[in-house]
């Protein structure tokens, strides 16, 4: 059964700006998962909500040189990068083992905030004055609507995590169901697999989404780590020491001695975190309720629902559009 969900969530024209409602009349649009329609802004799909937030950003965001900002699509492992990204720059603050940890009292999303979704949303400013100095940002936004800030601050850091798009889909497609008002009902799968091949979906085409910061993690290494979330699951201890180095806090000796690496893991993972009450009872000030981010967390889900002609044609896209690349996934 649905959950109920704020409304701010499913914000429609009507209650925009005349100015925001000029701007929005000009862009492509196209049926939505969740309101009722995306809008096609700089190639890519977003809700009237979250498109207001990604223009607020670009306008007023300001990057500091310390920054890290960690990048997704939607339904990317994104909960859980962001808990072991908290706690591997907040280590020495927060010791994975302490009783006071906040991964054990607030959701990731609470801790690592989306600048679009959250900071900028409802055309509002954000204060970072109280924010600590290493600063830790979200955003599922592609690389062409960062805001200029960013992308031309050369010592800030972007992590982007990427997965097999079958995976991506099934979850989006629960994701979504579980937040669409009772009264509307579930979206059939046939019908969003179509918008979501033909790249209409949250912060979509995935492809292009990817190809974009897998681009940039090859001509500047030093500033994009690009990882995978298959390579995570499978050797989660190995990429979580890679993050640390790249983020310039490589686990010293000691650290690696006293078992660090699996206490971080063994705090972020999907079963200690599901189980947490802020997680399975709690909700985000967005109305979202926080259970709804852990579904499953799986690799290979995507076996259990698409048929033989929708994995045909969603690997022949990724092939078609990630040929010449060196990006498989």
């Amino acid at each position: 059964m649905p959950s109920e969900i704020s409304p701010k969530y499913l914000q429609q024209e009507e209650t925009l700006t005349q100015e925001c409602k000029n701007f929005i009349s000009t862009l492509p649009k196209e049926r939505g998962w969740l309101a009722s329609h995306l809008y096609q802004y700089q190639g890519f799909w977003y809700p009237v909500r979250h498109l207001q937030g990604v223009i607020s950003c670009q306008k007023h965001f300001q990057a500091q040189n310390s920054d890290i900002f960690l990048v997704t699509t939607p339904k990317s492992g994104t909960t859980w990068l962001k808990a072991i990204i908290f706690t591997l720059v907040n280590r020495t603050r927060y010791p994975p083992v302490a009783k006071n940890h906040p991964l054990l009292s607030n959701n990731p999303h609470d801790l690592v905030p989306f600048l679009e979704i959250k900071l900028y949303v409802d055309n509002q400013i954000p204060d970072f004055s109280s924010f600590p100095s290493l600063r830790l940002f979200s955003t599922h936004s592609p690389h062409v609507s960062l805001p200029e800030s960013i992308k031309q601050n050369s010592a800030c850091k972007i992590v982007y995590l990427c997965r097999n798009p079958k995976d991506i889909f099934v979850s989006l497609w629960h994701f979504t169901n579980e937040l669409r008002p009772q009264e509307t009902g579930t979206n059939s799968i046939s019908e969003v697999f179509d918008l979501f091949c033909r790249g209409v979906t949250l912060f979509g085409p995935f492809w292009e989404h990817a190809l974009e910061y897998w681009k940039l993690s090859i001509e500047n290494p030093d500033r994009v780590l690009f990882l995978k979330f298959e390579d995570m699951k499978n050797q989660p201890g190995t990429h979580l020491r890679r993050l640390a180095e790249f983020l310039g806090s490589p686990f010293s000796a000691g650290e690696e001695e006293s078992g660090l690496v699996e206490e971080i893991l063994k705090l972020c993972s999907f079963d200690n975190l599901s189980a947490l009450d802020i997680n399975r009872n709690g909700k985000l000030t967005s109305g979202e309720e926080n259970k709804v981010f852990f579904r499953r967390g799986v690799v290979g889900d995507w076996k259990n629902y698409l048929g033989s002609e929708m994995v045909e044609r969603i690997d022949r896209i990724t092939q078609e559009k990630f040929s010449g690349s060196g990006l498989v996934i």
